[in-house]
Protein backbone atom coordinates (compact mmCIF):
# COMPACT_ATOMS: atom_id res chain seq x y z
CA UNK A 1 0.00 0.00 0.00
CA UNK A 2 1.34 3.70 -1.14
CA UNK A 3 2.25 6.03 2.06
CA UNK A 4 -0.21 8.62 0.87
CA UNK A 5 -2.86 5.95 0.82
CA UNK A 6 -1.92 4.63 4.02
CA UNK A 7 -2.14 8.09 5.78
CA UNK A 8 -5.51 8.45 3.93
CA UNK A 9 -7.03 5.79 5.96
CA UNK A 10 -4.83 7.07 9.09
CA UNK A 11 -6.60 10.49 9.17
CA UNK A 12 -10.10 8.59 8.09
CA UNK A 13 -10.01 6.94 11.57
CA UNK A 14 -8.61 9.49 13.34
CA UNK A 15 -11.41 9.33 16.13
CA UNK A 16 -10.26 5.69 17.01
CA UNK A 17 -6.47 6.39 16.88
CA UNK A 18 -7.05 9.14 19.72
CA UNK A 19 -8.68 6.76 21.87
CA UNK A 20 -5.88 4.06 21.10
CA UNK A 21 -3.93 2.73 24.11
CA UNK A 22 -0.43 4.06 23.50
CA UNK A 23 3.11 3.89 25.21
CA UNK A 24 5.03 6.80 26.34
CA UNK A 25 8.38 6.38 24.76
CA UNK A 26 10.12 9.85 25.91
CA UNK A 27 8.26 13.17 27.19
CA UNK A 28 5.92 15.01 24.46
CA UNK A 29 6.29 11.78 22.40
CA UNK A 30 3.53 9.18 22.15
CA UNK A 31 3.77 5.66 19.45
CA UNK A 32 0.75 4.32 18.18
CA UNK A 33 1.34 1.20 16.17
CA UNK A 34 -0.92 0.34 13.39
CA UNK A 35 -0.21 -2.35 10.71
CA UNK A 36 2.80 -1.36 8.88
CA UNK A 37 2.87 2.31 10.04
CA UNK A 38 4.26 4.09 13.12
CA UNK A 39 2.51 7.21 14.45
CA UNK A 40 4.77 10.06 16.54
CA UNK A 41 3.43 12.98 18.70
CA UNK A 42 5.23 15.81 19.44
CA UNK A 43 4.64 19.30 21.44
CA UNK A 44 4.51 22.41 20.02
CA UNK A 45 3.92 25.72 22.10
CA UNK A 46 0.70 25.85 19.92
CA UNK A 47 -0.34 22.17 20.82
CA UNK A 48 0.21 18.66 20.00
CA UNK A 49 1.26 17.35 16.86
CA UNK A 50 0.73 13.83 15.13
CA UNK A 51 3.58 12.73 12.84
CA UNK A 52 4.82 9.45 10.73
CA UNK A 53 8.12 7.48 11.85
CA UNK A 54 9.60 6.34 8.73
CA UNK A 55 12.29 4.10 9.29
CA UNK A 56 13.71 5.68 12.15
CA UNK A 57 13.22 9.16 10.43
CA UNK A 58 9.79 10.96 12.52
CA UNK A 59 8.31 13.65 9.62
CA UNK A 60 5.81 16.23 10.59
CA UNK A 61 3.91 17.97 7.32
CA UNK A 62 1.86 21.63 7.07
CA UNK A 63 3.28 22.09 10.76
CA UNK A 64 1.32 26.06 11.38
CA UNK A 65 4.08 28.39 12.17
CA UNK A 66 1.70 31.84 11.58
CA UNK A 67 -1.52 32.50 11.42
CA UNK A 68 -3.80 32.76 7.93
CA UNK A 69 -2.45 35.84 6.51
CA UNK A 70 -5.41 36.84 4.67
CA UNK A 71 -7.98 39.96 5.91
CA UNK A 72 -6.83 41.94 7.98
CA UNK A 73 -3.21 39.46 7.72
CA UNK A 74 -3.12 40.37 4.98
CA UNK A 75 0.18 43.10 4.05
CA UNK A 76 1.12 42.46 7.79
CA UNK A 77 4.18 41.14 9.29
CA UNK A 78 2.83 37.48 10.68
CA UNK A 79 1.32 36.85 13.54
CA UNK A 80 1.17 33.51 15.77
CA UNK A 81 -0.72 30.59 14.82
CA UNK A 82 -3.76 30.19 17.19
CA UNK A 83 -3.32 27.17 19.34
CA UNK A 84 -5.23 24.16 19.38
CA UNK A 85 -6.46 20.49 21.88
CA UNK A 86 -5.72 17.23 21.30
CA UNK A 87 -3.24 16.27 18.71
CA UNK A 88 -3.19 18.06 15.07
CA UNK A 89 -2.42 15.61 12.07
CA UNK A 90 1.03 16.79 10.43
CA UNK A 91 0.55 14.00 7.84
CA UNK A 92 0.47 16.16 4.39
CA UNK A 93 1.93 18.79 2.95
CA UNK A 94 0.16 22.18 3.95
CA UNK A 95 -0.80 24.98 0.88
CA UNK A 96 1.66 26.39 -0.68
CA UNK A 97 1.92 30.62 -0.88
CA UNK A 98 -0.70 31.99 -3.91
CA UNK A 99 1.54 32.16 -6.67
CA UNK A 100 -0.63 30.68 -10.14
CA UNK A 101 -2.80 33.04 -12.02
CA UNK A 102 -6.29 32.64 -11.83
CA UNK A 103 -7.66 30.35 -14.79
CA UNK A 104 -4.56 28.26 -14.87
CA UNK A 105 -4.43 24.81 -13.15
CA UNK A 106 -1.44 24.93 -10.04
CA UNK A 107 1.81 23.13 -10.79
CA UNK A 108 1.89 21.78 -7.40
CA UNK A 109 0.40 21.74 -4.19
CA UNK A 110 -3.36 23.67 -3.36
CA UNK A 111 -2.52 27.43 -2.80
CA UNK A 112 -3.69 29.50 -0.42
CA UNK A 113 -3.25 32.49 1.98
CA UNK A 114 -2.91 30.29 5.07
CA UNK A 115 0.11 29.08 3.67
CA UNK A 116 2.71 29.52 7.10
CA UNK A 117 3.60 26.11 7.42
CA UNK A 118 6.72 24.03 7.24
CA UNK A 119 7.70 20.48 7.55
CA UNK A 120 10.37 18.56 10.13
CA UNK A 121 12.35 15.31 9.45
CA UNK A 122 14.48 14.31 12.77
CA UNK A 123 15.88 11.27 13.87
CA UNK A 124 14.30 11.55 17.57
CA UNK A 125 12.18 13.59 19.46
CA UNK A 126 12.71 15.32 22.99
CA UNK A 127 15.81 12.77 23.80
CA UNK A 128 17.89 14.74 25.10
CA UNK A 129 20.14 15.52 21.72
CA UNK A 130 21.16 18.68 20.45
CA UNK A 131 21.16 17.95 16.72
CA UNK A 132 22.28 20.50 13.96
CA UNK A 133 19.07 22.36 12.52
CA UNK A 134 19.54 23.03 9.05
CA UNK A 135 16.09 25.46 7.42
CA UNK A 136 15.75 25.45 4.02
CA UNK A 137 14.62 27.95 1.96
CA UNK A 138 12.88 27.19 -1.12
CA UNK A 139 13.80 28.50 -4.84
CA UNK A 140 11.44 30.25 -7.44
CA UNK A 141 12.90 33.63 -6.80
CA UNK A 142 10.08 35.48 -4.89
CA UNK A 143 7.22 34.64 -6.63
CA UNK A 144 7.28 30.51 -6.80
CA UNK A 145 7.60 27.98 -5.28
CA UNK A 146 7.06 25.73 -1.70
CA UNK A 147 9.03 23.40 0.60
CA UNK A 148 6.97 21.10 -0.39
CA UNK A 149 8.26 17.73 -2.97
CA UNK A 150 10.39 14.68 -3.12
CA UNK A 151 13.27 16.35 -4.35
CA UNK A 152 13.70 18.48 -1.02
CA UNK A 153 12.47 15.65 1.05
CA UNK A 154 14.61 15.87 4.07
CA UNK A 155 14.79 12.51 5.07
CA UNK A 156 17.78 10.72 3.60
CA UNK A 157 19.88 14.22 4.77
CA UNK A 158 18.62 14.01 8.10
CA UNK A 159 19.68 10.27 8.41
CA UNK A 160 22.52 10.83 6.78
CA UNK A 161 23.98 13.40 9.33
CA UNK A 162 21.76 13.48 12.32
CA UNK A 163 20.55 16.60 11.85
CA UNK A 164 16.68 18.18 11.58
CA UNK A 165 16.23 19.03 8.52
CA UNK A 166 13.13 21.46 8.10
CA UNK A 167 11.45 23.42 4.90
CA UNK A 168 8.80 26.40 4.98
CA UNK A 169 6.28 27.81 3.11
CA UNK A 170 5.90 31.71 2.88
CA UNK A 171 4.06 34.46 1.18
CA UNK A 172 5.25 35.10 -2.01
CA UNK A 173 5.20 37.26 -5.07
CA UNK A 174 2.50 40.66 -4.48
CA UNK A 175 1.12 39.13 -1.24
CA UNK A 176 5.03 39.08 0.20
CA UNK A 177 6.55 42.01 -1.01
CA UNK A 178 4.04 44.96 -1.88
CA UNK A 179 5.65 47.76 -0.47
CA UNK A 180 2.47 50.06 0.74
CA UNK A 181 4.65 52.29 3.08
CA UNK A 182 4.45 55.14 1.30
CA UNK A 183 0.99 55.35 0.13
CA UNK A 184 -0.41 53.53 3.15
CA UNK A 185 1.24 54.78 5.60
CA UNK A 186 3.01 53.20 9.23
CA UNK A 187 0.34 50.15 9.48
CA UNK A 188 1.68 49.14 5.75
CA UNK A 189 5.41 49.79 6.76
CA UNK A 190 6.51 46.35 6.59
CA UNK A 191 4.79 44.91 3.82
CA UNK A 192 7.55 44.88 0.89
CA UNK A 193 9.57 42.38 3.17
CA UNK A 194 6.33 40.27 4.81
CA UNK A 195 7.34 37.57 3.04
CA UNK A 196 11.06 37.63 4.43
CA UNK A 197 9.57 38.29 7.63
CA UNK A 198 7.72 35.39 7.70
CA UNK A 199 11.28 33.52 7.30
CA UNK A 200 11.75 35.19 10.52
CA UNK A 201 9.02 34.12 12.22
CA UNK A 202 9.65 30.51 11.29
CA UNK A 203 13.08 30.57 12.51
CA UNK A 204 11.58 31.86 16.16
CA UNK A 205 8.98 29.16 15.75
CA UNK A 206 12.57 26.99 15.36
CA UNK A 207 14.22 28.88 18.42
CA UNK A 208 11.01 27.87 20.35
CA UNK A 209 9.89 24.76 19.39
CA UNK A 210 13.06 22.58 18.21
CA UNK A 211 14.26 20.84 21.30
CA UNK A 212 10.96 18.95 21.40
CA UNK A 213 12.23 17.40 17.92
CA UNK A 214 15.66 16.91 18.68
CA UNK A 215 17.24 19.90 17.15
CA UNK A 216 19.97 22.46 18.88
CA UNK A 217 18.26 25.91 18.75
CA UNK A 218 21.55 27.46 18.86
CA UNK A 219 22.84 25.45 15.67
CA UNK A 220 20.88 26.54 13.33
CA UNK A 221 21.68 26.99 9.68
CA UNK A 222 20.01 28.31 6.90
CA UNK A 223 20.24 27.28 3.45
CA UNK A 224 18.81 27.71 -0.13
CA UNK A 225 19.29 27.51 -3.39
CA UNK A 226 18.43 29.85 -6.80
CA UNK A 227 15.70 32.05 -5.08
CA UNK A 228 16.09 30.65 -1.40
CA UNK A 229 19.50 31.40 -2.11
CA UNK A 230 18.73 34.94 -2.19
CA UNK A 231 16.50 34.83 0.74
CA UNK A 232 19.55 33.34 2.85
CA UNK A 233 21.77 36.41 1.74
CA UNK A 234 18.41 38.94 2.53
CA UNK A 235 18.02 37.49 5.84
CA UNK A 236 21.96 37.90 6.47
CA UNK A 237 20.84 41.43 6.56
CA UNK A 238 18.00 41.83 8.51
CA UNK A 239 18.06 43.14 12.47
CA UNK A 240 15.13 41.06 12.96
CA UNK A 241 16.80 37.56 12.29
CA UNK A 242 19.67 38.06 14.45
CA UNK A 243 20.91 35.87 16.15
CA UNK A 244 18.06 33.74 15.43
CA UNK A 245 20.68 31.35 12.58
CA UNK A 246 24.57 30.59 13.17
CA UNK A 247 25.35 29.51 9.56
CA UNK A 248 24.32 30.36 6.32
CA UNK A 249 24.65 28.66 2.73
CA UNK A 250 23.82 29.89 -0.62
CA UNK A 251 23.78 27.76 -3.47
CA UNK A 252 23.22 29.84 -6.83
CA UNK A 253 21.59 32.73 -5.28
CA UNK A 254 23.56 36.22 -5.45
CA UNK A 255 21.35 38.85 -3.86
CA UNK A 256 23.56 42.03 -4.34
CA UNK A 257 21.00 44.61 -4.65
CA UNK A 258 17.29 44.12 -3.70
CA UNK A 259 14.39 46.79 -4.85
CA UNK A 260 14.94 50.16 -3.90
CA UNK A 261 12.05 52.33 -2.07
CA UNK A 262 11.15 54.61 -4.79
CA UNK A 263 10.77 52.02 -7.48
CA UNK A 264 8.55 49.44 -5.13
CA UNK A 265 6.16 52.43 -4.51
CA UNK A 266 6.04 52.85 -8.48
CA UNK A 267 5.51 49.09 -8.68
CA UNK A 268 2.31 49.17 -6.02
CA UNK A 269 0.88 52.17 -7.62
CA UNK A 270 0.46 50.55 -10.69
CA UNK A 271 -0.98 47.54 -8.46
CA UNK A 272 -3.43 49.98 -6.64
CA UNK A 273 -3.96 51.47 -10.49
CA UNK A 274 -5.21 48.22 -12.15
CA UNK A 275 -7.44 46.83 -9.65
CA UNK A 276 -8.95 50.18 -9.80
CA UNK A 277 -7.53 52.10 -6.72
CA UNK A 278 -6.10 55.34 -5.87
CA UNK A 279 -3.20 56.19 -3.75
CA UNK A 280 -5.86 56.33 -0.67
CA UNK A 281 -6.91 52.72 -1.78
CA UNK A 282 -4.42 50.57 0.14
CA UNK A 283 -6.89 49.71 2.71
CA UNK A 284 -9.28 48.45 0.57
CA UNK A 285 -6.53 45.51 -0.88
CA UNK A 286 -7.18 43.99 2.45
CA UNK A 287 -10.35 43.34 1.56
CA UNK A 288 -10.56 42.36 -1.96
CA UNK A 289 -10.74 38.84 -3.33
CA UNK A 290 -7.41 37.13 -3.41
CA UNK A 291 -7.84 36.24 -6.83
CA UNK A 292 -8.63 39.61 -8.28
CA UNK A 293 -4.93 40.62 -6.71
CA UNK A 294 -3.18 37.68 -8.53
CA UNK A 295 -4.59 39.02 -11.18
CA UNK A 296 -3.84 42.49 -11.28
CA UNK A 297 0.01 41.61 -10.06
CA UNK A 298 0.22 39.37 -13.73
CA UNK A 299 -0.87 42.40 -15.32
CA UNK A 300 1.28 44.85 -13.93
CA UNK A 301 4.32 42.32 -14.36
CA UNK A 302 3.44 42.04 -17.87
CA UNK A 303 2.74 45.79 -19.03
CA UNK A 304 5.73 46.45 -16.60
CA UNK A 305 7.88 44.39 -18.05
CA UNK A 306 10.20 44.75 -14.55
CA UNK A 307 12.76 42.28 -13.36
CA UNK A 308 11.08 40.74 -10.39
CA UNK A 309 14.41 40.20 -8.50
CA UNK A 310 15.31 43.60 -8.26
CA UNK A 311 12.77 45.98 -9.14
CA UNK A 312 9.49 45.26 -7.98
CA UNK A 313 7.52 41.81 -5.90
CA UNK A 314 10.38 41.00 -4.00
CA UNK A 315 12.10 42.70 -0.89
CA UNK A 316 12.50 46.25 -0.36
CA UNK A 317 15.44 47.90 0.98
CA UNK A 318 12.99 50.60 2.69
CA UNK A 319 15.83 51.56 5.70
CA UNK A 320 14.24 49.53 8.85
CA UNK A 321 13.54 45.64 8.14
CA UNK A 322 16.40 46.15 5.44
CA UNK A 323 18.82 49.06 6.80
CA UNK A 324 20.97 48.34 3.25
CA UNK A 325 21.42 45.93 0.74
CA UNK A 326 22.84 42.84 1.14
CA UNK A 327 26.08 43.00 -0.73
CA UNK A 328 26.32 45.88 -1.75
CA UNK A 329 28.53 48.58 -1.36
CA UNK A 330 29.62 46.18 0.82
CA UNK A 331 28.83 43.17 2.46
CA UNK A 332 25.44 43.85 5.11
CA UNK A 333 27.14 44.17 8.69
CA UNK A 334 24.21 43.06 10.59
CA UNK A 335 25.61 39.37 11.34
CA UNK A 336 29.16 39.21 10.33
CA UNK A 337 30.26 36.88 12.37
CA UNK A 338 27.88 34.05 10.54
CA UNK A 339 30.28 31.76 8.82
CA UNK A 340 29.01 31.25 4.81
CA UNK A 341 29.21 28.63 2.57
CA UNK A 342 28.67 30.23 -1.22
CA UNK A 343 28.65 28.53 -4.86
CA UNK A 344 27.43 28.19 -8.22
CA UNK A 345 27.20 26.11 -10.98
CA UNK A 346 29.20 26.10 -14.41
CA UNK A 347 26.13 26.36 -16.98
CA UNK A 348 23.50 27.56 -14.91
CA UNK A 349 21.59 28.54 -17.65
CA UNK A 350 21.09 25.68 -19.56
CA UNK A 351 18.11 24.65 -17.24
CA UNK A 352 16.47 28.28 -18.15
CA UNK A 353 16.98 28.91 -21.88
CA UNK A 354 14.74 28.64 -24.62
CA UNK A 355 15.36 25.33 -27.00
CA UNK A 356 17.26 27.86 -29.67
CA UNK A 357 19.87 28.63 -26.84
CA UNK A 358 21.30 24.76 -27.85
CA UNK A 359 21.93 25.68 -31.68
CA UNK A 360 23.12 28.98 -31.75
CA UNK A 361 24.77 30.38 -35.04
CA UNK A 362 27.88 32.80 -34.52
CA UNK A 363 25.76 35.61 -35.20
CA UNK A 364 22.82 35.10 -33.25
CA UNK A 365 25.68 34.02 -30.03
CA UNK A 366 27.20 37.51 -30.42
CA UNK A 367 23.47 39.29 -30.49
CA UNK A 368 22.55 37.08 -27.46
CA UNK A 369 26.32 38.34 -25.32
CA UNK A 370 25.69 41.62 -26.37
CA UNK A 371 22.49 41.92 -25.21
CA UNK A 372 24.46 40.83 -21.87
CA UNK A 373 27.60 43.40 -21.53
CA UNK A 374 27.17 45.53 -23.94
CA UNK A 375 29.99 46.83 -25.70
CA UNK A 376 32.40 44.28 -23.74
CA UNK A 377 30.72 41.56 -25.93
CA UNK A 378 33.46 41.01 -28.94
CA UNK A 379 36.61 40.90 -26.12
CA UNK A 380 34.21 38.82 -23.49
CA UNK A 381 33.81 36.38 -26.07
CA UNK A 382 37.23 36.21 -27.09
CA UNK A 383 38.10 35.45 -23.78
CA UNK A 384 35.96 32.76 -22.94
CA UNK A 385 37.22 31.04 -26.76
CA UNK A 386 40.27 31.02 -25.30
CA UNK A 387 39.96 29.27 -21.79
CA UNK A 388 37.28 26.93 -23.54
CA UNK A 389 39.22 25.65 -26.46
CA UNK A 390 36.58 23.36 -28.49
CA UNK A 391 33.59 25.38 -27.67
CA UNK A 392 30.44 25.69 -29.90
CA UNK A 393 28.48 29.00 -29.83
CA UNK A 394 25.74 27.80 -27.81
CA UNK A 395 28.48 26.76 -25.05
CA UNK A 396 30.34 30.18 -24.82
CA UNK A 397 26.70 31.77 -24.78
CA UNK A 398 25.87 29.23 -21.39
CA UNK A 399 29.06 29.70 -19.72
CA UNK A 400 28.91 33.71 -20.37
CA UNK A 401 25.02 33.93 -19.50
CA UNK A 402 25.44 32.01 -16.38
CA UNK A 403 28.44 33.73 -15.42
CA UNK A 404 26.86 36.99 -15.63
CA UNK A 405 23.84 35.94 -13.82
CA UNK A 406 25.44 33.31 -11.16
CA UNK A 407 28.83 33.02 -11.27
CA UNK A 408 30.32 36.11 -11.08
CA UNK A 409 27.89 37.68 -8.39
CA UNK A 410 28.38 34.36 -5.98
CA UNK A 411 32.30 35.03 -5.94
CA UNK A 412 31.77 38.96 -5.40
CA UNK A 413 29.46 37.55 -2.43
CA UNK A 414 31.97 35.78 -1.27
CA UNK A 415 34.65 38.80 -1.66
CA UNK A 416 33.32 41.12 -0.39
CA UNK A 417 32.06 39.12 2.92
CA UNK A 418 35.81 37.68 3.85
CA UNK A 419 35.94 41.44 3.88
CA UNK A 420 34.06 41.93 7.24
CA UNK A 421 36.78 39.50 8.41
CA UNK A 422 34.53 38.44 11.32
CA UNK A 423 33.69 34.73 10.06
CA UNK A 424 35.26 32.57 7.36
CA UNK A 425 33.89 31.92 3.96
CA UNK A 426 33.94 28.98 2.00
CA UNK A 427 33.55 28.78 -1.98
CA UNK A 428 32.66 26.07 -4.56
CA UNK A 429 32.19 25.69 -8.28
CA UNK A 430 29.91 22.93 -9.05
CA UNK A 431 31.22 21.18 -11.97
CA UNK A 432 29.36 17.63 -12.25
CA UNK A 433 27.88 17.18 -15.76
CA UNK A 434 24.21 15.19 -15.69
CA UNK A 435 23.87 12.57 -18.14
CA UNK A 436 20.12 13.11 -18.78
CA UNK A 437 19.06 14.81 -22.20
CA UNK A 438 22.03 13.38 -23.95
CA UNK A 439 24.44 15.40 -21.67
CA UNK A 440 23.31 18.65 -23.13
CA UNK A 441 22.15 20.40 -19.70
CA UNK A 442 26.14 20.00 -18.19
CA UNK A 443 25.77 21.74 -15.07
CA UNK A 444 22.39 23.04 -14.71
CA UNK A 445 20.78 25.36 -12.45
CA UNK A 446 19.28 23.66 -8.98
CA UNK A 447 21.94 20.41 -10.06
CA UNK A 448 23.52 21.01 -6.34
CA UNK A 449 20.18 20.37 -4.88
CA UNK A 450 19.83 16.64 -5.10
CA UNK A 451 23.31 16.28 -4.02
CA UNK A 452 23.01 18.70 -0.90
CA UNK A 453 20.05 16.38 0.24
CA UNK A 454 21.51 13.19 -0.88
CA UNK A 455 18.12 12.58 -2.89
CA UNK A 456 19.85 11.68 -6.46
CA UNK A 457 18.12 8.28 -6.74
CA UNK A 458 14.83 10.64 -6.28
CA UNK A 459 15.96 13.20 -8.54
CA UNK A 460 16.77 10.72 -11.19
CA UNK A 461 15.19 13.42 -14.26
CA UNK A 462 18.19 15.67 -12.99
CA UNK A 463 20.85 13.72 -11.94
CA UNK A 464 20.27 10.07 -14.12
CA UNK A 465 20.50 8.36 -10.45
CA UNK A 466 23.80 6.87 -11.41
CA UNK A 467 26.57 5.14 -9.48
CA UNK A 468 29.16 8.48 -10.33
CA UNK A 469 25.85 10.64 -8.79
CA UNK A 470 25.32 8.42 -5.94
CA UNK A 471 29.23 9.14 -5.40
CA UNK A 472 29.25 12.89 -5.23
CA UNK A 473 25.96 13.06 -3.75
CA UNK A 474 27.71 10.98 -0.42
CA UNK A 475 30.80 13.93 -0.45
CA UNK A 476 28.34 16.90 -0.97
CA UNK A 477 25.80 16.03 1.72
CA UNK A 478 28.52 15.35 4.22
CA UNK A 479 30.04 18.40 3.04
CA UNK A 480 27.25 20.79 3.89
CA UNK A 481 26.42 18.25 7.24
CA UNK A 482 29.58 19.36 8.09
CA UNK A 483 29.13 22.97 7.96
CA UNK A 484 25.90 22.59 9.54
CA UNK A 485 27.67 21.27 12.54
CA UNK A 486 30.52 23.20 13.17
CA UNK A 487 30.64 26.04 10.72
CA UNK A 488 33.28 24.47 8.74
CA UNK A 489 32.40 22.22 5.78
CA UNK A 490 35.87 19.70 6.00
CA UNK A 491 35.15 15.88 5.80
CA UNK A 492 36.91 12.98 5.32
CA UNK A 493 35.36 12.12 1.94
CA UNK A 494 37.15 15.68 0.88
CA UNK A 495 40.86 17.38 0.32
CA UNK A 496 41.09 19.80 2.64
CA UNK A 497 38.74 23.30 1.79
CA UNK A 498 40.54 26.23 3.07
CA UNK A 499 38.43 29.09 3.55
CA UNK A 500 38.23 31.84 1.12
CA UNK A 501 40.87 34.64 0.56
CA UNK A 502 40.64 37.60 -1.96
CA UNK A 503 44.31 36.74 -2.69
CA UNK A 504 44.42 32.90 -3.39
CA UNK A 505 40.77 32.50 -3.98
CA UNK A 506 40.51 28.73 -2.73
CA UNK A 507 37.85 26.92 -4.80
CA UNK A 508 35.80 23.56 -3.77
CA UNK A 509 35.26 22.17 -7.56
CA UNK A 510 32.85 19.70 -7.58
CA UNK A 511 32.92 16.85 -10.12
CA UNK A 512 33.22 12.99 -9.85
CA UNK A 513 37.35 13.98 -8.91
CA UNK A 514 36.69 16.55 -6.24
CA UNK A 515 39.84 19.02 -6.20
CA UNK A 516 40.53 22.77 -4.70
CA UNK A 517 41.60 25.23 -6.89
CA UNK A 518 42.89 28.63 -6.82
CA UNK A 519 40.31 31.05 -8.73
CA UNK A 520 39.55 28.19 -11.36
CA UNK A 521 38.06 30.59 -14.08
CA UNK A 522 40.01 33.78 -13.45
CA UNK A 523 40.26 35.35 -17.22
CA UNK A 524 36.47 35.02 -17.00
CA UNK A 525 35.90 36.29 -13.42
CA UNK A 526 38.13 39.30 -14.71
CA UNK A 527 35.97 40.28 -17.44
CA UNK A 528 33.03 39.42 -16.23
CA UNK A 529 33.84 41.92 -12.90
CA UNK A 530 35.19 44.55 -15.24
CA UNK A 531 32.04 44.14 -17.73
CA UNK A 532 29.02 44.03 -14.54
CA UNK A 533 31.23 47.22 -12.68
CA UNK A 534 31.47 44.62 -9.84
CA UNK A 535 34.54 46.72 -7.95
Amino acid sequence: MSLSRLVGQRIARRDFLRGAPAIAAAPFVLRVAWADSTYVVADTASGKLRGIDNAGIKTFKGVPYGASTAGKNRFMPPADPAKWTGVRDALVYGPSAPQTEPGKQPNGPAESEDCLVLNVWTPGLADGRKRPVMLWCHGGGFATGSGSGAGIDGTNLARRGDVVVITVNHRLNVLGFTYLGDLGGADFAESGDAGMLDLVHALKWVRENIMHFGGDPANVTIFGQSGGGRKVGTLLGMPAAKGLFHRAIIESGPTITLVEREQATRVAENLLKELGLGRNGVRELQSFPVERIMGAYFEVMRKMNVDQMTEGFSPTMEGKILPQHPFYPTASAVSPNIPLLAGSTRTEMTLQSDAAAFSLSEDAMHERVQALVGASAGSMIETYRRVNPGSTPSDVFFLIASDYRYGAPVMKIAERRAALGKAPVYLYYFRWETPVQGGRLKSPHTIEVPFVFDNVKISAALTGGGSEAMALAEKVSSAWIAFARTGDPNTPQLPHWPSFNPTDRPTMVFNNDCRVQNDPIREQRLAMFEAMKLT
